[in-house]
């Protein structure tokens, strides 16, 4: 290995560990590189009598943290016991993203648990870097550490929440936020933040909040939230405070509703609320129409003839809550309608028409998926391709029906010899 190594990589010492067993050229360029070679070796007594010259190369202890999950016992214990010595809070934020990687590892636990002591005992300003790692498994452990600790302020943990890419981090950060405003009321620097929050979790959180912040009033404005845990938990807090969720958004939908209203109706509703979305589902939104459409199916009060037509909508989204609103009732279905759709339509319209008809089983099933081995879209290629090498006749299908040779032998590029006689053998063909 000519170039050096990474240090700051976790990743670097383990691939330095492995490609030190197989030759000492992989050491070039570190500190002390016959010491290196040595904690690696292949002989445990080798690498236990190189721990106690490392006591004194705090530039290797990257390796003695490796060492800490050795095989042997002996190795182990000496490396655990030079760890548990060398390891202050300097050492700790260095070290945390390899011992938090080998944590992962079998006989990893030990290396966390010390880690876990030493940063108790840090500063805020000492443990930026690693609320800032870019290793989510790094910024989790930290950040649940900075709540338990009380490091960071409600606020900002609220602002932590809104922006980290990390989902755990966010939910740990606006949950440590919330429980810190409960003991003293203040909920004033939190509530806005979260309330505003891209994050669906997030957003929920806040809306919770609201009851114990005495503003459940407010919990309204997020009953027609674009997600569906939000609308949950505005429902929740709504009838917590006497107000009656499915009274609301009948209101809503009466006006110009936004799409979160028209599902959000149907979350909690009853069948009788189907009057209020099908004048919905031509809506001039589209986003309202798929919505309606949504809606009725989660109601269970579809009608095959009036959502029929909407395959032919001009919104993907429209028609693919259709398609969903079809799929019970897809063998009451005209197989001629969705086969010119199959093979002329645009893409969401090839896809539904292809969903259905492959629910239909059968030698319809192998019909379509065969046809849509020529799509132009590649992922439907690929989709009819796998219907066809998993299909197997029926037994209330005709046995010898040429169709099925025919078809077959349109995808015999997709079988081996083997497996193409087996399925015609199966259909009662010849092979």
């Amino acid at each position: 290995m000519g170039e050096r190594i990474d240090v700051g990589d976790p990743g670097a010492w383990l691939r330095l560990d492995e490609m030190l067993r197989h030759g000492p050229d992989a050491a070039r360029g570190l500190a002390e590189p016959e010491l290196a070679v040595a904690l690696c070796h292949g002989d445990g007594r080798v690498r236990e009598a190189a721990l106690q010259q490392a006591s004194a190369r705090p530039e290797l202890l990257p390796l003695v943290v490796v060492r800490c999950g050795d095989w042997v016992e002996q190795v182990r214990a000496r490396a655990r016991k030079l760890l548990r010595e060398a390891l202050d809070v300097e050492a700790g934020v260095s070290l945390a993203p390899l011992i938090l990687l080998l944590g992962r590892r079998g006989r990893g636990s030990f290396g966390v648990e010390l880690l876990d002591g030493v940063l108790r005992r840090a500063s805020l300003t000492q443990l930026v870097p690693l609320l800032r790692h870019p290793d989510r498994v790094v910024r989790r452990f930290v950040h649940r550490l900075a709540v338990e600790e009380e490091l960071l302020s409600p606020a900002e943990l609220a602002r932590t929440a809104t922006r980290d890419a990390d989902t755990v981090v966010r939910n740990l950060c606006a949950e440590g936020a919330l429980t810190a405003v409960a003991r003293s009321g203040a909920y004033g620097d939190v509530l806005p933040v979260l309330l505003g929050a891209r994050s669906p979790g997030v957003r929920a959180a806040g809306v919770t909040a609201l009851r114990g912040a005495g503003e459940a009033g407010r919990a309204v404005g997020f009953l027609a939230d674009r997600s569906g845990v939000v609308r949950a938990c505005a429902r929740y807090v709504v009838r917590q405070g006497g107000g009656d969720p499915a009274a609301l958004y009948r209101e809503l939908c009466s006006g110009e509703p936004a799409p979160g209203a028209v599902i959000g109706l149907a979350e909690c509703g009853e069948r009788g609320d189907a009057a209020v979305l099908w004048p919905l589902v031509s809506h001039a939104r589209a986003g309202v129409r798929a919505r309606a459409v949504g809606g009725l199916r989660v109601l269970g009060v579809v009608e095959v003839r009036r959502v029929l037509p909407l395959l032919d909508d001009p919104a993907p989204g429209v028609v693919r809550e259709a398609a969903l609103a079809l799929l019970p009732s897809a063998g009451e279905l005209p197989e001629a309608w969705l086969t010119e759709r199959l093979v002329g339509g645009g893409r969401a319209v090839r896809v539904a028409a292809f969903r259905l008809l492959d629910a239909r089983g059968g030698i319809v099933r192998l019909r379509a998926a065969v046809t849509v081995l020529d799509d132009p879209d590649e992922r439907l290629r690929a989709w009819g391709a796998q219907v066809v090498q998993r299909w197997h006749p029926e037994t209330r299908g005709t046995p010898g029906d040429t169709e099925v040779s025919e078809l077959l032998g349109r995808a015999r590029h997709l079988f081996s010899e083997h497996v193409l006689k087996r399925r015609l053998w199966e259909a009662g063909l010849p092979g």
